[in-house]
């Protein structure tokens, strides 16, 4: 079906449908006359936009937008512009768009297909009149500055960046530019052909883009690094068609190729994030011994001596479970170490590298919510490769399971690696001149050179950031600019991240240039290694173009502490960089809408700025993942298929909760039937004893609570009990009077059942679980009690014996691992009345943060070892929306701001002190409006309280107990 008012086809250019990592430019030249009727600057022209994946839109050369915002494959989102104001009338006006399409899925896109879609339309009284559409009159080329063989970003995201500017125009979107050599676009259909089912207009308004700059250059450094360096998609190597899911795999298999020399060399083997991808190495036949190796987990580099002449480098590179299955790996040596394939020419394909793979013996793709196959990595066919094949020729008695692996999937250098390792790095004084490349003026900085090595700077840009950087350079042609941005450094140590290639190559033409990325990236620091340079490089405006959800500051707090005020701006300032086209994780690593964590963010966004739009959005979208599971994705829209639990029941909690924000009915008999839909099947997975027993990412913190992915885990269980709840009052708002009483009913019955089978009466606690086998577990958490008193599993006495644990929990207990459950546990001290335990946690977990020049929240505590790539590392992300809940709580009990009814009409406001002697700030209200609250003491136990807010809600101010108090208030009109 044709969409009403669409007159454009879908187009793409190539031979390949969904080619991998392709930038592809689009071009269309029009005359203004050409276009009957009223003079063009006198009507309201549009422009509505869409690509698959990504794309920037120029008109006349100049930048007009980017997007389109992320979406299920099958349901396009568009944007829609005006532009009229960046037409020429009379004169030849130009649309260019650059597109990049992924051609791999990840956890924000679903593999579809290269496609572009482009409408101008007039809009007057008479109507809408169609100027311009994408159609064969489009002209198409690759963009061949961009290499299509840069490295995965990491599993959540597409790839990083090689540009090499001398192989494209820069001009190439102005209206001069020639296209006469590019190929004529190719028609893939009208609007509802391919994948794209439906398009449907962006709901959420266009994302706020400003320029930040850095605050100054921290480091200099002349340095040295590997003399080669690559990363090899081992995934889409070893599963065919893997590059159409985003789901673990398992797979056993190695990779090899020759290292050749002319005369002996030593040289250093390096694996800077040996995390997946090297089991075990074998050189010649000999096996690596592990005390070879030398590096902090996961960096791995061993010392070794090259023979004369071929020399068969072995790697495993089995996974398990994994994700990005990639094999970052360097060279440094004094002398050249050719690499070549093992096979001979006869037997390589065209686009073979110098890598081949022996494998894989025995692969599976893994559903966390599935049975799954787990495959044999004691399989001895397997294990003898490493130990049985000495030299070329040994490789025959496997030549059924070798292929090479295609250039495609290996880059051409490890950008990462060579910022991570460093065979040479010597402190440098930093010239004040070179300040000026921070500096928003004409000046310029120039980078010193040392013969022989390379320069290395870190700019540290104040605070962490997300967006595109941008920068202007003057060199000479074939200078490498490497940019790595990561998160936290102190005075003698770097943070890396492993998982995350966040790094971009630029190849700089002669002269003078500028440029700006198009890939996101977030990052507080960025390093800056310039390589092979043959002339001074001069550098100025070095900045960023912050990129985020448009939102006035509206919420604010201040208090007698400084240290909570300093908490709750990182927690502002975390929650605002975590709110792009949907709420997201964090800004670096994943870039990811993880459906639980939004419940939490979308209640401090409703403290901090009042927007409802981004939250109905990202509420939407989750059922649109019910054609992978009904039990729906724990992350959306996205190529891996997987299932928490708790988070579908968040997602349910959190779609009554956007009522009870907004007051939107309508909306809550739009979500009612998807709530229903999902948990009736999880209903289906209810055992004899009445208790959710089931298989799938049974998580809720980051901790060593014992939450096995198949069986009876409490917490998922409790929750479900509240989500019933939910359901049931939904259904009531729906009009549908049986599931009303259906889901209440369910609640009830596992209520029951809950207390029945999983409290322990000698440690007069629930315990966390009962293993699939029956096993009752022998561990006790902080995170179940809480959940159960929260969620009004816990009754009567053992309510009671809940409410003590909140604060004297037994020693033995498993503690809170992360800020995400801390929401929960600050959600049952308020409902206990602990105030004073909310900000004195907050102080003293969020304050070691502040301790550690925190910018913003991180995502863990530094308290266990989970989701680390290091043990040692504070916190994996520095930056995780779901960890600012200070911004919520000191606003709802400090400031004592809570909403009364239905789209805050009414207000209550009852401060609660907590050993402060005075806090102001503002909440900002659902549809207009803010409440301005202030307070101080005045006298012991006297509180003097002043209130500003709209006359149209009904506000009920209320003196803490145990004061007494002077109320000022003040309406507003």
């Amino acid at each position: 079906m044709i969409d009403q008012g669409w007159n454009a086809n879908w187009i793409w250019g190539g031979e390949v449908e969904s080619p991998r990592n392709e930038w592809r430019c689009f071009r269309r030249s029009f005359k203004a006359e050409q276009m009957a009727g009223a003079p063009v600057g006198e009507t309201q022209t549009t422009l509505r936009i869409s690509a698959d994946s990504r794309y920037v839109l120029y008109i006349n050369g100049e930048q007009v937008g980017r997007g389109p915002v992320r979406s299920w494959t099958v349901e396009q989102f568009y944007d829609v512009y005006d532009v009229g104001h960046l037409l020429i009338p009379g004169e030849t006006n130009t649309i260019a768009v650059l597109v990049l399409h992924f051609g791999v899925s990840t956890f924000y896109y679903e593999r579809g297909r290269g496609g572009l879609l482009v409408q101008l339309d007039r809009n007057s009284e008479a109507g809408m009149e169609t100027l311009l559409t994408t159609d064969q009159s489009w002209r198409s080329s690759i963009h061949e500055g961009y290499h299509t063989r840069s490295s995965r970003m990491s599993c959540q995201q597409g790839f990083s960046e090689y540009i090499d500017a001398a192989m494209w125009a820069e001009d190439w979107s102005n209206r001069s530019y020639n296209d006469e050599g590019w190929e004529q676009a190719q028609l893939i259909g009208q609007v509802g052909t391919g994948p794209w089912k439906r398009v449907q207009e962006r709901d959420i308004p266009l994302l706020a883009e400003v320029p930040v700059y850095p605050s100054r250059v921290l480091t200099m450094n002349s340095v040295k690094s590997f003399t080669f360096s690559t990363a090899i998609d081992i995934r889409n190597q070893m599963l065919v068609g893997s590059e159409n899911h985003a789901n673990h795999i398992s797979y056993t298999g190695y990779a090899a190729t020759v290292l050749s020399v002319q005369e002996e060399t030593d040289i250093v083997l390096g694996f800077p994030s040996a995390g997946e991808c090297v089991r075990a190495v074998s050189l010649n036949g000999t096996t690596l011994d592990e005390a070879e190796f030398t590096g902090v987990l996961p960096e791995r580099y061993a010392s070794i001596t090259l023979r004369k002449g071929d020399n068969l480098l072995i790697i495993d590179v089995s996974g398990q479970k994994i994700h990005t299955g990639k094999l970052h790996m360097g060279i440094y040596s004094e002398t050249a170490v050719e690499l070549r394939s093992p096979l001979v020419d006869e037997q390589c394909t065209e686009d073979a590298s110098a890598f081949i793979t022996i494998g894989p013996f025995d692969s599976t793709v893994y559903l966390d919510h599935q049975e799954s196959r787990e495959i044999d990595f004691e399989d001895e066919q397997y294990k003898q490769v490493i130990h049985n094949v000495f030299d070329v020729k040994d490789l025959e008695a496997y030549s059924s399971y070798i292929r090479s692996i295609p250039e495609s999937l290996v880059s051409e250098a490890d950008v990462f690696g060579l910022s991570v390792w460093k065979k040479e790095s010597t402190p440098r004084n930093i010239p004040a001149a070179l300040q000026n490349i921070v500096i928003p003026n004409a000046s310029f900085g120039v980078i010193p050179a040392y013969s022989g090595l390379d320069t290395e700077l870190i700019i540290d840009f104040g605070k962490e950031l997300t967006g595109y950087l941008t920068f202007e350079v003057e060199a000479g042609e074939g200078t490498i600019l490497d940019f790595y941005g990561f998160e936290y450094r102190t005075a003698d140590y770097l943070q890396h991240t492993f998982g995350l290639d966040n790094t971009l190559r630029y190849v700089c033409k002669k002269g003078r240039q500028r440029y700006s990325s198009p890939v996101r990236r977030g990052m507080r620091y960025l390093m800056l290694t310039v390589r092979q340079a043959n002339q001074p490089v001069k550098l100025f405006n070095v900045h960023y173009l912050s990129n985020h959800y448009p939102v006035a500051e509206i919420g604010k707090f201040q208090s007698s502490d400084p240290m909570l005020n300093d908490i709750w701006e990182i927690s502002r300032h975390t929650t605002k960089l975590c709110m792009e086209d949907t709420f997201v994780d964090c800004p670096a690593y994943e870039q990811v809408f993880w459906v639980g964590d939004s419940r939490n963010e979308a209640l401090v966004s409703n403290y901090l700025f009042g927007v409802n739009e981004i939250v109905k959005r990202c509420l939407r979208l989750v059922p649109g993942s019910k054609d992978q599971t009904p039990l729906y994705a724990n992350q959306v829209p996205s190529g891996w298929s997987s299932v928490i639990p708790n988070w579908t029941f968040f997602w349910a909690i959190a779609c009554r909760e956007y009522v009870e924000q907004t007051a939107d009915l309508d909306f809550a008999k739009e979500m009612y039937p998807h709530i229903r839909f999902t948990l009736e099947h999880y209903l289906k997975e209810i055992d004899d004893d009445g208790l959710l027993a089931i298989k799938g990412w049974n998580l809720l913190d980051w901790s060593p609570i014992d939450q096995p992915n198949e069986g009876i885990v409490t917490h998922q269980n409790c929750f479900l009990v509240k989500t019933l709840r939910v359901a049931s009052e939904m259904a009531y708002l729906s009009g549908d009077l049986e599931g009303e009483g259906k889901f209440a009913d369910a609640a009830e019955k596992l209520q029951a059942a809950i207390n029945q089978h999983l409290w322990s009466e000698e440690q007069s606690a629930y315990l966390d679980c009962i293993h699939v086998d029956g096993r009752k577990s022998d561990i006790f958490s902080v995170q179940t009690q809480v959940v159960a008193y929260l969620t009004g599993v816990a009754q009567a006495e053992r309510r009671g014996v809940m409410e003590r644990y909140l604060t004297e929990a037994p020693s033995h207990f498993v503690q809170i691992g992360s800020p995400f459950m801390s929401f929960f546990y600050y959600e049952a001290l308020s409902e206990a009345g602990r105030y004073s335990n909310i900000v004195d946690d907050i102080r003293r977990n969020f304050g070691q943060m502040i301790e550690h020049d925190a910018t913003t929240c991180w995502e863990m505590y530094p308290n266990f070892t989970e989701n680390r790539a290091n043990p040692n590392m504070l916190t994996r992300s520095h930056c995780h929306a779901w960890s600012a809940a200070p911004a919520y709580f000191l606003g709802r009990e400090v400031l004592g701001v809570r909403s009364k009814a239905m789209g805050w009409t009414e207000v209550d406001i009852m401060p609660n002190p907590c050993d402060l002697t005075w806090a102001r700030g503002t909440v900002p209200l659902s549809e207009e409006g803010q409440i301005d609250v202030s307070w101080k003491l005045i006298a012991e136990h006297v509180i003097e309280i002043s209130v500003a807010y709209p006359a149209s809600v009904k506000v009920n101010i209320k003196v803490p107990d145990g004061y007494e108090g002077i109320i000022r208030e003040k309406k507003i009109f």
